[in-house]
């Protein structure tokens, strides 16, 4: 990127199944995140967070990246990137180190998590992400930080994100195809993440989950550390061609229907309430109740949430084996473009049988008209992620620490393989 000097800028490039996403940050002194550009394309050739036509794909970033760069009044030459996709995968690992000199380093944190994200993978995957979770030493566990700390002894647990060799390679080849760089790549589930909780809400035990049009990005946390990653690959589009294949009305319509007029909870509608449904084939259009519409989106969101249900439940028993907080007492956090339908906290409230709320980006000024939305929610938490990855001074690190906290902690544990 060329700007003023002086300027630190991020940009993060979210390319979902519906929409490609471009935001432009600059780094304040105080560490806030100052949005300065945004551009937004309809997405071309991706489906189910993979492409499958990279020229499409090229097509649309340059769109959106292009609509930043005016609106920013800079050339953007690398990006922050999002991916998602079923290949995407979690585990969690043990490692256990001497401490060297009896009081713990950062050579000896760096050192323990190296050992505990030493494990085999698959060959045909990488690791995307090494995020600890808590460390222990000797009889005392929990510890969040133990740089300082005496002892002799350390392990570590960390939370290793994988991602599949050629998916990312083929999203990374469109981005260059673009003449940009990709700075990192990143699960749109931790992006999403960075953007829409607080810290209270990852202690306490909470899920996001990121819909799109394609995929749900799910990332559940408990005890303020990341404790389980996963991609359902059915989203906001199935619920588009249930309309489109009920009412008989094209896929561009039946998602402008979707869009202005659906609910998921089909008591919320009037009866009175009548929509106008476009025909194909030059057919005149017709004028259906309301009701009908949500009566068709209802029972495909509970469907939706109910396979995000199912894998909680999985994930909790879990971590309650492990002998790990596993209560999401803070409840359910929905986001991202599918999330902004009426009635969809109170459908998503009677699947989980637990508090529900809509995830807006947090923590970000500027723009904050164009990106205070669901779908911009793995868009600036990519923001956030790369200010708190990027290498500032020491006088700005612990500026940057006393701001964003429990992340900027990590920022230095946050390994990319690309």
């Amino acid at each position: 990127m060329t700007k003023a000097a002086d300027k630190k800028l991020i940009v993060g490039l979210d390319i979902g199944t519906s929409k490609v996403s471009a935001l432009v940050g600059e780094v304040l002194p105080d560490g806030e995140v100052n949005v300065i550009g945004e551009g937004s394309s309809p997405s071309g050739g991706m489906d189910k967070g993979g492409v499958n036509d990279l020229e499409s794909v090229v097509k649309s970033v340059q769109g959106a990246i292009y609509k930043a760069e005016l609106m920013a009044d800079c050339q953007i030459s690398s990006v922050f990137l999002s991916l998602s996709g079923k290949h995407i995968r979690c585990q969690t690992e043990e490692g256990m180190v001497p401490i060297s000199d009896k009081e713990v380093t950062q050579d000896d944190v760096d050192n323990v998590i190296h050992t505990a994200k030493s494990v085999k993978i698959s060959d045909e995957h990488k690791v995307l992400h090494v995020i600890p979770q808590e460390f222990a030493i000797d009889y005392q566990e929990g510890i969040k930080n133990p740089v300082g700390l005496s002892g002799v002894r350390m392990e570590a647990s960390v939370h290793l994100i994988t991602c599949h060799n050629d998916m990312a390679r083929n999203i990374v080849k469109a981005v260059e195809r673009c003449d940009l760089k990709v700075d990192q790549l990143i699960f749109s589930g931790l992006a999403a993440s960075h953007a829409v909780l607080t810290p209270d809400e990852r202690e306490l035990g909470v899920c996001v989950v990121d819909i799109g049009g394609g995929t749900m990005d799910i990332a559940v946390w408990t005890g303020g550390a990341l404790r389980h990653a996963a991609v359902i690959p059915y989203a906001g589009n199935v619920v588009t061609s249930d309309i489109a294949y009920a009412f008989g009305t094209p896929l561009g319509d039946a998602e402008e229907i979707k869009v202005k007029y659906g609910c998921a909870l089909s008591e919320l509608v009037s009866k009175d309430a009548k929509v106008d449904v476009p025909s194909v084939g030059g057919r005149p259009s017709r004028s259906l109740q309301s009701q009908t519409l949500a009566e068709v989106i209802e029972p495909r969101y509970s469907e939706l949430l109910g396979l995000v249900n199912q894998k909680l439940i999985e994930v909790q028993d879990q971590l309650r084996n492990a002998g790990v907080k596993h209560q999401l007492a803070a409840g359910i956090v929905l986001t991202g473009g599918a999330a902004q339908m009426e009635g969809l906290v109170e459908c998503a409230e009677r699947v989980f049988s637990n508090q529900v709320r809509v995830g807006l980006p947090l923590n970000v000024v500027g723009l904050t008209e164009h990106v205070q939305f669901p779908h911009y929610a793995t868009a600036v938490g990519l923001l956030h992620y790369g200010k708190d990855s990027q290498t500032f001074d020491d006088s700005e690190i612990e500026q940057k620490r006393s701001v964003s906290g429990f992340f900027s902690k990590l920022s230095g544990w946050l390994r990319k393989e690309f």
